[in-house]
């Protein structure tokens, strides 16, 4: 039987001027998750599973270079998180898995139902990709070398979500022990593995484009690896790209096809020929996706779609959202793809919350002045005051229609004509930019397009 690594997220280390994670009603989820953790250690131990805990002190990096350096075949990895929301109302646990691997979405699955046994009252919110995430990536599930999941137990900022945390951590403790020892049985003995088998590496065929590449790749730990050789036909420097996890066998080195996807490689598996697809003919380029002032591709039922999974009920008071999105920006040369998700992203999916009123029809939390944000009369006006917003930065065009964006004329016209560059200044985020791209991809993969 493999070990089990536990990380409590953040740690000790951000009291030293790091980051304590989510604060509410005067604990921190760096003490929460830190207190969890030591118990579900104390339960794995007592029913015999070797178990480490990464020491607090550790930042992220740290923790992973920890993992990294002490993992073994069979290992698994857990953090813990607590999650928090404007809205006081969102509540429920939910556990990332590396994206496209149906195996860890499996075992995400098992934890979640594991902690649910022993805590019915606490919602599921279910498995999720790491890229449904701000940044489109994890890294605890993405850079670690054994298999890896990140759980978030609960809304720390929900009062009942607290209450359960604090007052039930055994039961919480108990759950996810439940969970991880259900895991660690599938990883140590798989049956019916949708990859491969993971206690050893496999052969797996690989695809480019549609044709079958002559080298096969492995799959290690229920990840498919591709040789670097490929990888270097792609056209991709991997010199400078030292985030690539690499692996060596028997002289070949190989690299985890899914971090191919962040650099503008669309990477599939299909389970039935035992095989890892890659495409490099996108039919979105890095390019395009970069500017503000470009074409939008998608449709408006592809638009509908990718919504309706984030929020089922999200367009119920907002039928003509996605047609305005369409038509205001094409009318200013505005990537309506960007706007859209940039909507998605700044009202939660349109269920809002925080400092933004759902009847505000501020689609963009675009402000008016100093004190208060703007206010549209419509929501049509709404979109095409964002939509202006966008212009002002990307482009020295003048505006088509009448200026309705409150801050118009503050803009240096120009000055972000990539969507990176609305990183500290649309928000205060430097990494806004970086959301904003990784919702978009999202979208055009749901698209076909990626």
């Amino acid at each position: 039987m493999g070990r089990i690594f536990i990380s409590a997220g953040h740690g000790v280390w951000s009291f030293a001027g790091g980051d304590p994670g989510v604060i509410a009603a005067g604990t921190t989820e760096a003490q929460e998750m830190m207190l969890l953790r030591d118990q579900v250690v104390q339960e794995l131990r007592s029913r015999g599973f070797q178990v480490l805990s990464v020491p607090d002190e550790l930042s992220l990096e740290d923790t992973l270079r920890w993992i990294n350096g002490k993992s073994q075949p069979e290992d698994i990895a857990l953090e813990l998180h607590a999650n928090a929301s404007p809205n006081l109302n969102s509540r429920g646990a939910t556990a990332y898995y590396i994206a496209n691997n149906l195996d860890r979405k499996a075992h995400a699955d098992l934890l979640l139902l594991a902690l649910l046994r022993r805590l019915p009252q606490l919602p599921n919110l279910g498995p999720k990709p790491d890229t449904s995430i701000g940044t489109g990536r994890l890294a605890f599930c993405r850079d670690t070398v054994i298999p890896s999941l990140l759980i978030e137990v609960c809304f720390l900022s929900n009062p009942d979500d607290r209450a359960l945390l604090q007052n039930r951590r055994r039961d919480i403790a108990l759950g996810i022990a439940d969970g991880l020892a259900s895991w660690s049985r599938k990883v140590s003995m798989p049956e019916n593995s949708t990859l491969a088998e993971v206690t050893a590496d496999t052969p797996v065929s690989i695809s480019i484009n549609n044709q079958v590449y002559g080298e096969k790749g492995l799959a290690i730990n229920n990840n498919a690896y591709v040789p670097v050789d490929l990888v270097d036909r792609l056209g991709i420097d991997t010199s400078q790209t030292s985030s690539l996890r690499r692996v060596q066998r028997q002289g070949v080195v190989y690299i985890k096809a899914i971090e191919l996807r962040d650099l503008h490689i669309a990477v599939s598996w299909d389970s039935n020929n035992q095989t890892v697809a890659l495409r490099s003919n996108l039919a979105v380029s890095t390019e395009q996706m970069e500017k503000i002032m470009s074409r939008g591709q998608t449709s408006e039922v592809q638009m509908m779609m990718f919504l309706k999974t984030q929020n089922p009920e999200a367009l119920s008071q907002f039928p003509d959202l996605l047609k305005f999105y369409i038509e205001e920006s094409n009318t200013e040369g505005v990537n309506y793809d960007l706007a859209f998700v940039q909507m998605c992203l700044e009202t939660n999916y349109l269920r809002f919350g925080g400092d933004l009123s759902i009847n505000s029809n501020n689609f963009g939390h675009l402000g008016n002045n100093g004190t208060e944000l703007a206010s549209f009369d419509s929501q049509r006006l709404g979109v095409r005051a964002q939509v202006q917003h966008l212009k002002a930065y990307a482009s020295l065009e003048p505006l088509v229609q009448e200026a309705v964006d409150p801050r118009f004329r503050f803009v240096t016209r120009g000055v972000a004509p990539k969507v990176a560059q609305l990183g500290g200044r649309w928000s205060a985020d430097l990494d806004y930019g970086s959301q904003l791209l990784a919702i978009l991809r999202r979208l055009y993969e749901s698209a076909g397009l990626l």
